[in-house]
């Protein structure tokens, strides 16, 4: 194949002139943008610790009140993107936020989907939609694209969590903006308490929910629970993962980034395939030791990892004797959705 043409190749005066008509020739720059047999990828492999960050996002709450704040929180921020643009991947956005005790956190709504994966303490809640979801540690909470939310702490310790968003790909599209609000009130009903059985769903007889997101608390007990049940029930089973899903549809809990819960049996390695989309691990229970294309993390319960796409990722339980658990989000869903979707196994 015949090398491309370089911009420096055209005369001066014809870049000049292209400039000047806001014009630029694709030719230099196409193997740039489609580069061949593999995306061009900004994401690295990068790693978090959980006890070198947690320290700094305590002090953030001695220097910063919430009402200064409204958000207390600290971006895990892919170097491969630049600091400067506060995401972890093409389409993902992770930060570690804090609520002390007797805090509130103002209630608002935005365009990107959000989740919130709580990494310690007991006593906080967010309310969405009305509905008040208690925080537990491994618990999953949605605030999905254009519902209210607020954050609220009524017990004795700090409570973290790890939020997921898709901030970066609805600022792309020029999307993203949030809206205040005034304080919830709390409905009745939860969805973890009607959708709590895996195959089945409260009966409409009298009308049927308008809920997009029937479901917004994932409680961690429960998806241990089915991690166990599953690997008890097939000890021949390597890949033990369940994905959170929304109960009505059986689609993913949200429409842009995939979740999902995986279990590592003692000592166990598992190798993920190469696929198209990104990924985040964030290890609930356990020791795990991930191996990302040249770099090797280990990682402890509340420390977070993310791996670029098309990319195969190795997972090494360290516990000889207990099983380990991980946190999983990718952005399988976006690329389904957008036929860009690839495993290579």
């Amino acid at each position: 194949m015949n090398e491309l043409g370089r911009l420096e190749d055209l005369p001066q005066a014809y870049r000049d002139e292209l400039k000047s008509l806001n014009l630029v020739p694709l030719w230099p720059s196409l193997r740039g943008v489609l580069p061949p047999k593999v995306p061009t990828r900004q994401t690295q492999p990068t790693y978090w610790a959980y006890k070198t960050l947690r320290p700094l996002l305590l002090k953030a709450g001695e220097l910063t009140p919430i009402e200064k704040a409204e958000r207390r929180v600290l971006v895990l921020a892919n170097p491969g993107h630049g600091l400067e643009k506060m995401q972890a991947s093409a389409a993902i956005y992770l930060g570690m936020q804090l609520l002390l005790p007797g805090e509130w956190a103002p209630s608002h709504r935005h365009t990107p989907n959000a989740v919130r994966m709580i990494v310690e303490g007991e006593g906080a809640y967010t309310t969405v939609d009305g509905e008040k979801c208690p925080m537990s540690r491994g618990d999953l909470i949605l605030t999905p694209t254009g519902l209210w939310h607020e954050h609220g702490h009524d017990g004795t310790e700090p409570v973290v969590w790890l939020d997921v968003l898709d901030l970066p790909l609805v600022y792309y599209m020029e999307a993203s903006y949030h809206i205040n609000g005034q304080r919830q009130d709390v409905v009745s009903g939860r969805g973890d308490r009607q959708y709590i059985r895996a195959g089945v769903v409260p009966t409409p007889v009298f009308g049927r929910s308008q809920k997009a997101y029937p479901m917004l608390r994932y409680a961690w007990t429960d998806a241990k629970a089915a991690l166990e049940s599953l690997a008890a029930d097939d000890p021949s089973l390597e890949h033990v993962q369940v994905t959170y899903t929304n109960p009505e549809t059986g689609g993913d809990a949200e429409n842009i980034l995939g979740f999902y819960a995986l279990m590592l049996r003692p000592g166990q390695s598992l190798r993920l395939p190469a696929r198209s989309p990104a990924q985040v691990f964030h290890v609930i229970e356990g020791q795990v030791q991930a191996q990302i294309v040249n770099s090797t993390f280990t990682l402890v319960e509340a420390d977070t990892c993310c791996a670029p796409g098309y990319e195969a990722v190795t997972l090494k339980n360290l516990k000889s004797d207990t099983p380990s658990f991980v946190f999983v989000a990718d952005e399988s869903p976006l690329h389904r959705k957008l036929g860009v979707y690839e495993n290579w196994g």
